[in-house]
């Protein structure tokens, strides 16, 4: 069995190499080919569909249940602010820089390092099934959303985003919707009480002032911005109606479907819709035996505010992982080397306890 002092070396030389081969959405795969050799250096078969790679336990049993360790190879693209080549793995003060290295390069490679682990270990109480999913950062069609009906059914998933290894027991769902608020149009020089632009200011503070009726105890209330506001194309012509964009960030008490159902009784709009329903609000219970074993480690439960292919997922699910969700696609970004050797020690202590 292979000491998980060398899993540590070979992990964050993967992360190097990762670093420095760009990976955007939809446009990862040279980094796919470098998770198959992965896989090819320590013999295990996988498979690859598209961009996606993924393997299963030696012991995987159809009698078992089946846990489900997720993470992304894709990342966002490099912002003007970067001082350092992001795609150069650059070691400093126990910092390694690069694109991706925090978001999620540095839950990759723990979390193969902990697929490889328990591998071949026997008796399990849970199959394994580890997919390094792509399109995650653009939530594109390609991506883990589209690996579910391939892969064995999951009844439970650690998804591996930067946490501190802190356990993020829910995550807030995103629902996008387009709104009018329609008025008269005329002539800017004639009179007009209907018109749309001075409609839309109820309608804005209606969005401001309203709150959800169910609260959570763990990522808190439904938080609803209007972002995005439109109308008008002359000076001297009042518009027929105003588009408006809402943001709707959904706790784990609501589906999309049910928040959009709310609004399109109460909005006080000429029409409002979805543009998607499927990016929904995730969580498992304190009481499930993941959660009960990262509390015995001394980890501590919170709720998260940031999207991840937790919403692709309907069965429990638990984000955890080395690095920090402030360094994500920030200039200059980093993971310590410390972190990735400690995530690699909880996450193998988590499933030990679970396994």
């Amino acid at each position: 069995m292979i000491q998980q002092s060398e899993l540590v070396k070979k992990a964050i030389f993967l992360l190097k190499n990762l670093i420095e081969t760009p990976s955007f959405s939809s446009e990862e795969d040279n980094t796919a080919t470098l998770i198959e050799n992965w896989f090819k250096d320590f013999s295990i078969p996988y498979t690859r569909t598209i961009n996606n790679v993924w393997a299963v336990n030696k012991h995987f049993s159809e009698n078992k249940p089946t846990l489900l360790l997720n993470t992304h190879h894709d990342t966002v693209k490099p912002n003007s602010a970067y001082t350092k080549d992001p795609f150069k793995a650059i070691e400093e003060d126990g910092k390694l820089y690069g694109l991706g290295s925090n978001d999620a390069g540095g839950c990759l490679v723990s979390l193969l390092a902990t697929f490889i682990h328990f591998y071949d270990k026997e008796n399990l109480n849970y199959n394994l099934v580890i997919v390094v999913s792509a399109e995650e950062e653009s939530s594109g069609p390609n991506g883990l959303n589209s690996m579910l009906k391939i892969i064995p059914k999951i009844d439970v998933a650690i998804v591996g985003e930067p946490t501190l290894m802190q356990l993020a027991i829910a995550e807030k769902g995103l629902v996008v919707c387009d709104a009018k608020v329609k008025g008269s149009p005329s002539h800017a020089a004639h009179p007009n009480t209907d018109n749309a632009i001075y409609n839309t200011i109820e309608v804005l503070q209606w969005f401001q002032n309203y709150q959800f009726e169910k609260k959570s105890a763990v990522v808190g209330d439904v938080k609803m911005t209007v972002t995005q506001i439109n109308a008008g194309k002359q000076h001297n012509a009042v518009p027929a109606e105003v588009e408006l964009v809402i943001d709707v960030r959904v706790n784990d008490k609501y589906s999309n479907a049910e928040i959009v159902e709310i609004l399109k009784k109460e909005a006080p709009c000429s029409s409002i819709e979805p543009r998607s329903l499927r990016l929904n609000s995730s969580s498992i219970p304190i009481s499930h035996p993941l959660v009960e074993a990262g509390i015995a480690l001394g980890r501590k439960t919170y709720g998260s505010p940031t999207l991840s292919d937790q919403t692709c997922l309907s069965c429990p699910s638990l984000k955890l992982g080395p690095g920090d969700s402030t360094r994500s696609h920030t200039a200059d970004e980093f993971i310590y080397l410390a972190e990735i050797e400690e995530g690699i020690a909880i996450y193998i202590q988590l499933l030990e306890k679970t396994l």
